[in-house]
């Protein structure tokens, strides 16, 4: 089965779209609403495409990457629910991400 019932996003993954959001406000006003709008979208399609994204390794968590913008939604698919756990954006460093990607 491909989707899911219902979507939770983690505190870590709300920090992490805020984060994004100032990041980009910061460049241009108007731009951070974009941002969210476009990465929520995102999330939203989980619904559908839920568990056929890669899978981190090592790790239990999926990767779907962003449409618009060169970000990472890494989730874990239990059963119906979707749990978000981090939002990262992919420019980072490999050691940064490696970090965040104890997923």
């Amino acid at each position: 089965m491909n989707g899911c019932d219902s979507i939770a996003i983690t505190q870590a993954a709300q920090d992490d779209l805020l984060a994004g959001y100032w990041f980009y406000e910061n460049q241009q006003a108007g731009i951070g609403a974009y941002f969210l709008n476009s990465l929520y979208a995102d999330i939203d399609a989980l619904q559908i495409s839920a568990g056929v994204h890669v899978k981190t390794q090592p790790g239990p968590a999926f990767r779907s990457l962003g449409s618009r913008f060169p970000f990472a939604i890494y989730y874990l698919l239990e059963g119906a629910q979707v749990t978000v756990l981090a939002v990262l954006d992919t420019r980072r460093s490999p050691e940064w991400l490696r970090e965040r990607q104890s997923l």
